[in-house]
């Protein structure tokens, strides 16, 4: 196992970065709880090609892969950037290309990859049922249930669900306008919904054997963007400990604080650690459920730690929804249980072992 970036990550990475860096600022966010995607940003990360690059060759991409598009939401989620790449290309996107047709890659997929359209993906907790169930009839899959705050749903043009039909579970296609859609608020970003389904006729449905690549990458996804968003709050937290003066000293120098900083640093690393095992495990389609349940079970339970301490050195300025670091806290804690907190992930875990 290689953890040695390659060109093309560091490249994506570094381009994501300053793309993100130049777009993503506070009076662009607004107050907080308005807004949730930024298209200015989005369109951005199109013309620059970073939507598709890390897709095959074969639709239209880059040719390259989840290694890449963790590279991508590294930085995405060190900018916590309100953006729907994990949901649209990393998850959506990348199922589409494995096991689409051409023509439903060439209705969902092209547009996306564009900038043009936006693909939210409904999926269960780890452990939790499935929310929508489908039928088959001679007209195709006829798919009802209902899914809550699902993340940029209220942006979405298509959603992919996954279902429970007489025949195991799928993944299918349906497009917005077949279902109610009703937004919801998420911590502070206004940008997921709940999808609601009565027969709604699916346009696209995938095998049973893209249920478990959309979890994983979905899955892995998150945990590279939850190691973005640590990985900064640290940064940030660092600084102000170093800036912020008591008993005439900088906080930083205190034993405690050196200690929670310390604490924070090993959380992050091991994130690091347990995500990239998990995505180079499946980028070689290798048995990856293990690995993945580890790797997401660390970014809830480490996300959780970090959080905290980045609000308990910041002091009182670490509560106030104004300061830049209150996203960070945010954005960690709604990652944090995201497809399942570290409880779910642990039972996971140990079904697996068992």
């Amino acid at each position: 196992m290689d953890f040695t970036l390659t060109e093309a990550q560091q490249d994506l990475a570094a381009l994501t970065r300053r793309i993100a860096n130049d777009h993503v600022t506070p009076e662009s966010l607004g107050p907080a709880g308005a807004g949730g995607f930024d298209r200015a940003l989005w369109t951005a990360l199109a013309r620059a090609g970073v939507l598709d690059a890390a897709l095959p060759s074969a639709v239209g991409g880059g040719g390259f892969g989840l290694l890449e598009q963790c590279s991508i939401l590294i930085e995405l989620g060190r900018a916590v950037a309100p953006v729907p790449y994990l949901p649209g290309i990393a998850a959506a996107a990348a199922t589409l290309a494995e096991f689409g047709t051409p023509e439903q890659t060439e209705r969902w997929l092209v547009p996306v990859l564009r900038g043009e359209r936006v693909l939210a993906v409904a999926l269960p907790d780890t452990g939790a049922p499935t929310g929508f169930t489908a039928e088959r009839d001679d007209a195709g899959v006829r798919i009802t249930g209902a899914q809550s705050a699902v993340p940029f749903g209220a942006f979405a043009d298509g959603f992919l669900v996954q279902a429970t039909s007489a025949d195991g579970e799928l993944v299918a296609v349906v497009d917005a306008n077949d279902l109610t859609v009703s937004p919801q608020s998420a911590v502070d970003h206004a940008d997921a919904a709940l999808a609601e389904a009565t027969d709604a006729r699916a346009s696209a449905v995938l095998p049973a054997r893209a249920v478990p690549w959309l979890r994983a990458r979905a899955t892995a996804g998150l945990c590279a963007f939850q190691l973005g968003v640590l990985e900064r709050a640290v940064e940030l937290t660092a600084e102000y400990a170093r800036e912020r003066t008591q008993f005439g000293q900088p906080i930083g120098g205190f034993q405690a604080v050196r200690h929670r900083l310390a604490d924070a640093h090993l959380d992050v690393e091991a994130v690091r650690l347990t995500l990239w095992q998990a995505a180079w495990r499946l980028t070689e389609r290798e048995d990856a459920a293990e690995e993945v349940a580890t790797a997401k079970y660390w970014a809830a339970e480490a996300g959780h730690r970090v959080a905290h301490t980045v609000v308990h050195v910041h002091g009182g300025v670490g509560i106030d929804v104004d300061h830049p670091v209150h996203r960070y806290f945010v954005a960690a804690k709604r990652t944090e249980f995201a497809l399942g907190g570290a409880t779910a992930h642990l039972r996971e875990l140990g079904s697996q072992l068992a």
